[in-house]
């Protein structure tokens, strides 16, 4: 009897596996997307400014316009996916965004860019809390860090693809072409969404319908572990705001790179923020395999990347370019590094049925804080020139934060909800 149910285990556990790395690449792609239709305006941005006449704080105000909308989305779309799910939420997420993907093509005043940014934060905000609640529903918690750093190394890939590809668009077709074929990679991706994950949920043995609990915020605003994400995520998502709209115009003002010659440069520095962000979430599950408890493998993960940041504290006043891209490369990798662990705490320290509600209500903090960086950014350019007080914030914000994590949650205790359970896949 144990031969037979030895060998009968693994066929079904391979299968459970090989449905759940399929639904991870979906998100991986999912994501890359997102991050593509979001950075090519940062990419197009120095020749829209000199074609559309905008200045320093036009430009901050668009951006702002995505980080409004894209902060109120984030607790909308938290609270939606816990109540539709994952798999129907998705699908309208993406819709959403790739129709204004898509529409900045019609866009010819800063006004009307805004109109099309705020759509675009509004879909875009719900990819984070929905890939988060799936990995929290398809993996369990031992793999969770690597999922999600694996999928969120789709930001970095999308950071990647950009500046090589819409260069190419811009000057062959224009820029409302640029606009226009990155939108449509969002409607290929939804088509694949819509097949391939019923087939694995059926498969997988993850429910597509299955019922939903609905957790009030009330309770979740009343748990410190709460509010340990959410300043976490204040702190630190404004420097990757920062480094996603600023880098092309920062290269550009500062050593003269055109947008013919922005794509090396931005390859490298998104490339090591792909391997930060499988790293990070890797070294903190390595740990948790060689017995260290949740608290101390997140932590010291954590505690290594924002350790990392602090030299970026320089990268305005680097010798050369390829020196500030040397800075700039080690503090994004550490960012995504920082940011797989961040997310990996909301599966840590609550049930599954919660885990979309905090994703969204600490990315709607780590939005608020993009709205602040953005508005701080285009008053400090136009009027200084200066990106020193821009760098000296990313570089420190990582140990603030981790300091103020260790405060209000020292053991990183999971949360009890009254009525809501968790599960393991």
């Amino acid at each position: 009897m144990k031969t037979a149910s030895f060998e009968a285990n693994p066929p079904v556990q391979t299968r459970v596996g090989v449905y759940r790395w399929t639904i991870c690449a979906l998100l991986f792609f999912a994501t890359t997307i997102n991050y593509i239709d979001r950075q090519t305006i940062s990419v197009l941005a120095p020749d829209l400014q000199r074609s559309l006449h905008w200045n320093e704080l036009d430009y901050a105000n668009i951006i702002a316009a995505f980080q409004i909308m894209y902060a109120v989305g984030q607790v909308l779309t938290g609270f939606v996916v816990d109540r539709i799910g994952t798999f129907a939420g998705f699908a309208v997420f993406v819709t959403i965004w790739s129709i204004a993907a898509v529409g900045h093509a019609s866009a010819r005043s800063a006004f009307q860019f805004g109109v099309m940014r705020a759509l675009l934060g509004l879909g875009e905000s719900g990819n984070f809390p929905t890939c988060i609640k799936t990995v929290a529903e398809w993996f369990p918690r031992q793999l969770r860090a690597l999922a999600t750093g694996i999928f969120n190394s789709g930001s970095n890939i999308g950071a990647i693809v950009t500046p090589l590809v819409v260069p190419i668009i811009f000057l062959k077709f224009g820029w409302p072409a640029a606009f226009i074929a990155t939108g449509v990679l969002g409607f290929v991706w939804l088509i694949a969404w819509l097949v391939i994950y019923p087939l694995c949920a059926r498969r997988g043995l993850v429910k597509v319908h299955e019922k939903r609990v609905r957790v009030p915020w009330l309770p979740l605003l009343g748990r410190p572990q709460t509010w340990a994400i959410i300043i976490g995520k204040f702190l630190t998502d404004p420097v990757w705001w920062f480094y996603l709209f600023w880098l092309p115009k920062f290269l550009n003002s500062t050593y003269g790179l055109t947008i013919d010659k922005i794509g090396p440069p931005l390859v490298i520095i998104y490339l090591a923020s792909d391997a930060g962000s499988i790293l990070g979430g890797a070294f903190s599950s390595y740990l948790l395999k060689r017995g260290w408890s949740v608290n101390a493998a997140r932590k010291t993960a954590m505690l290594t990347c924002a350790l990392c940041v602090v030299p970026t504290i320089f990268a305005s006043q680097a010798s050369n370019q390829w020196v500030a891209v040397a800075l700039i490369s080690l503090a994004t990798a550490a960012h995504q590094g920082w940011s797989a662990n961040l997310f990996t705490l909301s599966s840590d320290l609550f049930p599954q049925p919660a885990v979309g509600s905090v994703i969204g209500m600490a990315g709607g903090a780590g939005a608020c804080g993009g709205i602040f960086i953005a508005a701080f950014a285009g008053f400090i350019l136009q009027t200084t020139k200066s990106y020193v007080p821009l760098f000296l914030i990313a570089g420190t914000a990582y140990l603030v934060a981790f300091g103020i994590i260790h405060l209000i949650s020292p053991s990183l205790r999971p949360a009890r909800l009254t009525g809501v359970e968790d599960s393991e896949t």
